[in-house]
């Protein structure tokens, strides 16, 4: 953890961020849950979130607190009332060590955190009952007793080195001969504990990356969407373009037209040093 998101360090290597949110007006409207290769956990202040899948057909879900794995498309969330909570994001391994399942458990879902984690389902009660400024640490305080609980379990896990070695690596076969094992093997412990193919999990990470550095360029309007997707490890501006659209069902530009106020702090989004326009 880094930043403002920091927390004691025991949860270090598991927590990616942990902070609360705040959209004040910005909140009105529908946001996207973009894919990323952690898992996030999300609890509004008040009113429940809403839930729905872009392209998939069903009613939203209304949830108290969400818990979302790792997901190949964008979710659309919803929160009425004031857009305000407390939101966290797991790293795969943080799921067994802090809750006690493996990230398979929600993977391609958002569920209420008292189904996945029943141990949990009293914590919205307990945050809610707390002065805001306090309700840091009674999360961070159920965190770390999951981590007490399910730890040493976790610790014997070999998946974190599956995932060190697709990340390093620029295809699964060679994550595979650096780990000294067959691809087979590797996506039998990638599927078990992500619930995701080792290939799916790299799209995940690149798309991530990506994600970052088009927040970057746009907050400084020193690089433009090429300069991203060569660093990202895309084939050009084209295929960074596409892989969006599977994904998060719009281009970079269109996401960032859309939820630049709440990416960016309600700075405008620039790429190139071209304002985009932002609305909704």
């Amino acid at each position: 953890m880094s930043g403002p998101s920091a927390g004691r360090a025991p949860l270090g290597a598991f927590v990616v961020t942990l902070a609360p949110y705040d959209l004040g007006a910005a909140g009105a409207g529908v946001h996207r849950g973009l894919p990323s290769s952690t898992l996030s956990i999300m609890i509004p202040e008040e009113d429940p979130v809403q839930v729905a899948w872009a392209g998939r057909s069903g009613p939203a879900g209304r949830m108290r607190a969400v818990v979302a794995g790792l997901h190949l498309g964008a979710a659309e969330l919803r929160q009425e009332g004031p857009a305000r909570g407390v939101w966290v994001r797991l790293t795969p391994l943080g799921a067994r060590a802090l809750l006690g399942v493996p990230a398979s458990e929600p993977a391609g879902r958002a569920a209420e955190l008292a189904d996945v984690v029943p141990e949990l389902a009293d914590l919205p009660e307990r945050l809610a009952a707390r002065p805001h400024g306090a309700r840091r640490e009674v999360l961070e305080d159920a965190l770390l007793a999951g981590l007490a609980r399910h730890g040493e379990r976790a610790a014997r896990s070999p998946v974190g080195a599956a995932l060190a070695a697709l990340r390093r690596a620029g295809r699964v076969e060679e994550a595979a001969r650096l780990l000294g094992c067959s691809r087979r093997h590797l996506g039998a412990v990638v599927r078990s504990e992500l619930g995701v193919t080792p290939k799916e999990y790299q799209r995940l990470v690149r798309f991530e990356a990506a994600r970052g550095r088009l927040v970057a360029a746009a907050r400084a309007g020193e690089a433009g969407l090429a300069a991203v997707a060569a660093a990202s490890g895309f084939a050009d501006q084209a295929h960074l373009s596409r892989e969006w659209r599977a994904m998060a069902g719009c281009t970079p530009t269109e996401w960032l037209r859309a939820e630049g106020p709440a990416v960016l702090g309600g700075r405008p989004a620039v790429l190139g040093r071209r304002p985009a326009v932002l609305g909704r």
